[in-house]
């Protein structure tokens, strides 16, 4: 039986659903917002009850026309409310990708997005706002924790 008061007025967090993708030289890839000033990493919101390893996926093929199966997160960022609603932001491991592999970026006015490219992990801090390049840097040093739902690994 369900307890009529936990649906009631359930708390409100957006879940951003990174990912955290290289190339042979250890460059990371970063795609070039309308909306913001500085690069970020690619991926974006989960929809309501959406998994959030395939809302990564998803925003990560839409972004770059890459398809990556991601089942790893590298780094758990919170980011407080101020313009926005609080937000739970999930950096997810995308692996390293071939020189060859092909980025489609969809056109400026479907994507709101100038481009995608790799950058150095040097220059992170160059081409990110503060907490943006924090969360890549951690993302880039961290360990890898496995994607689970209901207790059993994602696939």
């Amino acid at each position: 039986m369900q307890d009529p008061r936990l649906l009631a007025k359930p708390p409100v967090c957006r879940l951003g659903c990174l990912v955290l993708v290289r190339n042979p030289r250890g460059d990371v890839l970063l795609v070039d917002p309308d909306y913001m000033d500085g690069l970020i990493l690619p991926g974006g919101a989960a929809k309501p009850n959406e998994p959030p390893h395939l809302a990564a996926a998803r925003n990560l093929h839409a972004e770059t026309g890459l398809d990556l199966r991601l089942a790893d997160v590298l780094a758990v960022d919170f980011t407080p409310a101020d313009r926005y609603l609080e937000r739970l932001n999930l950096v997810f491991d995308g692996g390293t990708i071939a020189d060859s592999a092909h980025l489609t970026v969809p056109p400026r006015h479907r994507s709101g997005l100038f481009g995608a490219r790799f950058v150095p992990v040097r220059q992170l801090h160059d081409v990110m706002a503060p907490s943006q390049a924090a969360r890549a840097t951690e993302a880039l040093a961290g360990c890898a924790l496995p994607v689970l739902l209901h207790g059993q690994r994602a696939t």
